[in-house]
């Protein structure tokens, strides 16, 4: 395990859950219900890229290009000056007119790894990341699709240097994929889901799978905050009240 080069998350109490980080060159997919994390996690993600490689592509399908820029503000990141210094292009899906360099125009697995494909020709030669955010976008009226969609980006995107992190949304009253597949493809899932308790909103982690990892296999409370952003609590098994001196928690 030791000679696998392992690129963080940008979140430090998941990084130890993971044998250090994600291994370069992997498709995790981030899954779960809305308003679970999954955005969060991914601007995370995304941020550690700009100050580890240099290089960052960032496809958002379900907001815009500034709604993006703003919530990695509320972080302390500061991708605005990423941008203007060409070490990081998001692309912003149909929120843009045919003007904008950086706008996917048709919403279409082919019209997305164009667009990829074109602004890692823009970063430069290197390892970079890549967030999709998210990939359900290109299968809602065509679930079946969502394995086959999936395998066409890893398959297309790998020869290019990336480190991929890709959501997928689950339904709220299902809390089912809205097309299984990407899990199926994916080398790493990272489950978010939430709970009622105590009449407040508890949202949780879980590492479903990291392959060439020995992964923690425990349900972990996490907690957004401005400023801080996304970090882990506690294992959910503990109850309010208890401490957890295992060390994982951010401080």
């Amino acid at each position: 395990m030791s000679s696998i080069r392992r690129v963080s998350t940008g979140v430090p109490s998941l990084d130890k859950l993971i044998a250090g980080g994600i291994p370069e060159g992997f498709m995790v997919a981030a899954v779960g219900e809305p308003g679970t994390g999954k955005t969060v996690f991914s601007i995370h993600f995304a941020n550690q890229g700009i100050l580890e490689e240099g290089k960052v592509i960032y496809v958002t399908t379900e907001e815009s290009r500034e709604s993006i820029i703003r919530q990695a503000e509320m972080f302390g990141f500061d991708f605005s000056t990423a941008i203007k210094e060409g070490r990081m292009v998001i692309i912003d899906a149909l929120m843009k007119g045919a003007e904008d360099p950086w706008s996917l125009q048709d919403l279409t697995v082919e019209a997305l790894i164009d667009k990829i494909i074109e602004a890692k020709k823009y970063l430069g030669y290197g390892s970079a990341r890549l967030v999709i955010d998210s990939m359900s976008a290109f299968w809602l009226d065509k679930p079946a699709m969502a394995r086959k969609y999936s395998y066409q980006v890893k398959r297309t995107l790998y020869k290019w240097g990336f480190t991929i992190l890709a959501t997928s949304q689950y339904a709220i009253t299902t809390e089912k994929g809205f097309g299984f597949g990407i899990e199926h493809v994916a080398d790493g899932i990272i489950r978010f889901s939430r709970q009622i308790r105590n009449w407040r909103l508890e949202r949780m982690m879980l590492v479903e799978k990291m392959r060439q990892t020995p992964h923690d296999l425990r349900v972990w409370i996490i907690d957004i905050r401005d400023k801080r952003g996304l970090a882990l609590v506690r294992p959910a098994e503990l109850t309010r009240g208890e401490l957890y001196y295992g060390g994982a928690g951010d401080k």
